[in-house]
């Protein structure tokens, strides 16, 4: 083997973001020596970006809000083939984890008793979502980070992951390279957390940064890791369309939290044309009533809005396939219209969205506090992920845990806004947890010299074929991404995902042939070569998973099988890697949901 750089610790945690940074604090304070490799540099993951709050019962504006209430919201949220333990606790466990980012330093935003204000969100009966004005996220890395930075954890900065290295059957470590040099690094470590985050880069339209390339959902794959639900794209319904200066970019669902109101081109707000059957008598049946919500009137019920992102993104669909949306492609999204309804409307805009308003006032030159935003849905979330253990987050693979994103079971079918801050947190802590305790009770493992030498002889070829005579990197990931979002999108179909198979097929023919130019050094077309795989294994992962549920369920919605189906009320699509290297799918039963939780769901219903 190469004389690479080695580090060696007992728990080696892959991403920096919210799941990632808990994770590390959580070993650290059991004394375990822990190592953090992260993509980019420190405080530039993804979680900066969420915006709207943390979810989590403390019932500090509606005392009629419990953990009970929340574990119900969503359960029903992801149509009930969530994993229930999950959902269990992470509903009991939000609460303690909110207070414990408050003291490790948090500044949340206030009640007039000086309580952690929470707002209202999407699929949340009573107004539950603790937040800093629209930059929660922001903040939660800011508090992680300045806790963690005196724990004594080692950190990488923009280095990328390659392979899991594995003695038998059990993961003792990991092989990357610092993206500045292109040096390859060996991590060895007694057990590894993976937090790297979603998919979303697989799509040409996202609202989720570079990073997103799937490396944790690959990279977990890859070792022997079950993926499960990866059918369940989340397209979060107010992407901004227009103009091109922020495409893609997420505009919060706390802008309909605080009254945001949708309608499309002939100034209708059609959210009232289409409301589910089982949100009916939770939903407003005037604009006044859901505007009273808004406003924090417990007797109101919430606008149609509010309601689940999967819903809300396609009656959006609907409106522009019917020819009445925006010029450019989307619908309106209007706050500015509050100022009829308050003196000071202006300044409420600002106060309780000042991110939302500098951003596009910067960037596009939109002021939202004097017209509407141009939106439409955006691939924001996977629900789908690594399978892990509902309490100890370890994966199938005997030293390999999963936390976040790349992780899977909490939001089933569908996500609720603000559950995936704090499922960061209550799986971030229980990951770090348990990884520390499988480290203090297992030695470091043997390193696979020849698995080291042949992922490096990979990661280098495409600099033996240049750009003579290789593919352009960048043109295949375009393609790559314009055939996901054409052909497996928010409205799917059996025809279209099949081409989309062989397209994936064809395109990583021409991976394996792609070429670069330059050296090791600062080379960002060999960057995007080496994140191809991985993102050419998620995208063939949710396309089969699409194509096996022949069902509309939560996320995602089948034109050619428009109903929900009883066949696929209780299962979960599960991919692995077979012993011949191909993909293989099963449908695998859900366990049975305890008595007690069975009681929680009906009393709430």
């Amino acid at each position: 083997m190469a004389d690479y750089e080695t580090f060696t610790h007992d728990v080696l945690v892959i991403g920096a973001g919210g799941a990632g940074l808990r994770a590390a604090i959580e070993a650290s304070a059991v004394g375990v020596k822990v190592g953090m490799v992260c993509k980019s540099l420190l405080g530039k993951a993804h979680t900066v970006m969420a915006e709207g709050g943390i979810a989590a019962a403390l019932a500090n504006v509606d005392d009629r809000d419990n953990w009970q209430v929340h574990f119900s919201d969503t359960m029903r949220g992801g149509q009930y083939v969530n994993n229930w333990r999950m959902a269990e606790l992470h509903a009991k466990e939000a609460p303690a984890r909110v207070r414990e980012l408050e003291a490790w330093g948090a500044v949340f935003d206030r009640t007039k008793d000086g309580r952690i204000l929470q707002r209202n969100f999407g699929g949340h009966k009573y107004p539950r979502l603790a937040h800093v004005g629209d930059r929660t996220g922001l903040e939660m890395i800011r508090t992680l980070q300045d806790h963690g930075v005196h724990q004594g954890i080692d950190v990488h900065m923009e280095h990328t992951i390659l392979t899991l290295l594995k003695d038998g059957d059990r993961v003792v470590g990991a092989f990357g390279y610092d993206r500045e040099r292109g040096r390859f690094k060996v991590f060895r470590a007694k057990a590894v957390v993976l937090a790297t985050g979603g998919i979303g880069r697989a799509f040409k339209i996202t609202s989720n940064s570079w990073e997103y390339t799937g490396d944790g959902h690959s990279l977990g794959y890859q070792a022997g890791a079950e993926l499960i639900d990866m059918e369940f794209i989340q397209f979060h319904p107010t992407g901004m369309v227009w103009p091109p200066s922020v495409r893609g970019i997420l505009v919060t669902e706390g802008v309909r939290g605080e009254g945001g109101i949708l309608t499309n081109k002939e100034g209708r707000r059609f959210m009232f044309d289409d409301i589910p059957e089982n949100y009916k008598a939770q939903t407003a049946e005037s604009e006044e009533e859901g505007w009273r919500y808004c406003q924090g009137d417990k007797n109101a019920r919430r606008p149609p809005e509010l309601l689940t992102r999967d819903h809300v993104a396609r009656c959006i669909v609907r409106e522009i396939k019917a020819g009445r949306g925006s010029l450019h492609g989307g619908v309106f999204l209007d706050i500015s219209w509050i100022k009829s309804k308050l003196p000071n409307g202006e300044d409420y805009i600002k106060r309780k969205l000042p991110s939302m308003y500098h951003q596009f006032k910067q960037l596009a030159d939109i002021d939202i506090t004097q017209a509407p935003m141009e939106v439409g849905p955006t691939t924001h979330y996977v629900m789908g992920g690594i399978r892990v253990d509902s309490d100890t987050q370890m994966a199938r693979v005997p030293g390999l845990f999963a936390a976040g994103e790349c992780a899977a079971g909490i939001n089933g079918a569908n996500r609720l806004g603000g559950n995936s801050l704090s499922d960061l947190l209550v799986f971030g802590k229980r990951a770090g947890e348990f990884a520390a305790k499988f480290a203090q009770e297992h030695s470091l493992g043997g390193i696979d010299a020849a698995q080291i030498g042949e992922t490096a002889r990979r990661a280098l070829e495409p600099f033996d074929r240049g750009t003579t005579a290789g593919e352009s990197p960048y043109q295949v990931q375009k393609d790559l991404q314009e055939m996901m979002q054409d052909n497996v999108g928010i409205v799917r179909r059996e025809d279209e995902m099949a081409t989309a198979l062989e397209g994936i097929d064809a395109l990583t023919e021409r991976a394996q042939r792609i070429g670069v130019e330059g050296n090791r050094e600062f080379n960002p077309g060999w960057h995007t070569a080496l994140d191809l795989p991985n993102l050419l294994t998620v995208s063939e992962a949710v396309t089969r998973a699409a194509l096996e549920r022949k069902e509309s369920r939560g996320a995602q919605f089948r034109e050619d099988y428009p109903d929900k189906s009883a066949e696929f009320a209780e299962v979960n699509t599960v991919v692995w890697k077979g012993d011949d290297g191909r993909m293989q799918i099963r449908r695998d039963a859900l366990p049975e949901i305890r008595e007690d939780l069975k009681r929680v769901i009906e009393e709430m219903k």
